[in-house]
Formats: structure tokens, sequence, C-alpha cells
């Protein structure tokens, strides 16, 4: 099972592609999980309402939320199972634009959806192709 999860493209078109949403994703974790640049740290994040109604208890999934943002961010910058990373970043991203913005329409300056919907887009793209050439999965495959 690890072995289809460590096989990846040949190509470095993931690189660029992994070194954006891995640095987004483990930045935004790391404000969730410990308070930096800015951001409200794990007691304070996980303490605030789930975004979907059915997400109970809240504080599991809002934890849950973000450690797979930092995590799975650290996973997908360095390239080791990139596409578990990738899935968990999806999973988050999927929320976000159905629980957070999806009401608030499509462009990002009026708090809508874009932004998560490119990150959604760059996980996917890993989850399909792996990590390419330039990750530690295509050097243990």
């Amino acid at each position: 099972m690890a072995s289809g999860l460590l096989k990846t493209s040949p190509s470095w078109a993931m690189l660029p592609i992994r070194i954006a949403l891995g640095t987004i994703m483990f930045a935004h974790g790391a404000q969730k999980v410990f308070g930096v640049w800015g951001g409200p740290g794990f007691n304070r994040w996980i303490n605030q309402p789930a975004p979907l109604i059915d997400l109970r208890p809240a504080w599991l999934w809002m934890g849950a939320a973000a450690l797979s943002e930092f995590i799975g961010g650290a996973l997908v910058l360095i390239g080791l199972y990139t596409r578990v990373g990738a899935f968990f970043i999806a999973c988050v991203m999927t929320v976000a634009i159905l629980g957070v913005h999806w009401n608030n329409g499509f462009f990002i300056n009026s708090g809508g959806f874009e932004f998560p919907l490119a990150l959604l887009g760059m996980a996917l793209a890993l989850m399909i192709y792996g990590g390419g050439a330039a990750s530690i999965d295509s050097q243990m495959q």
C-alpha cells in the first residue's frame, strides 16, 4: 500500500505546486496550532464553532482541520507522502468552501471561495500526479 502512495510522476512540474501549496498550508496550520504570525493558537482555534453543523464535537473537527493544514502542508512541502498530505488539504479546503466561503460568492474580496478553490485544485493535482521528480517520494520508490 505504501508503494502506491509513494508512486509519482517523473515530471518536475509538481515542484512549484508543492512549494506554493505546502508553504501556504504549513503557515496557515502553524497559525492555528502554535499561534504564530498573528494566528489564534490551538486552544482558541478548537473552541470555535465548526463550519458545518454536522461536525460534532466541534473541538475535534477544528483540531483535525488545524493539524491537517499543518501536517499536510509539511508533507506536501517536503514531498513525503505527498498524496496523503494533499488529501488532508483537499478535505480541509472542501469544508472551507462549503462551510465558510460558499455564501459569500466566488470572489475573495467579498470573502468568497476563490482562494480555497485554487488550493483545492492544487491539492487534487498532487493527489493525481504525486510529488514529482523533486520529491522524497520519488527517491523512495
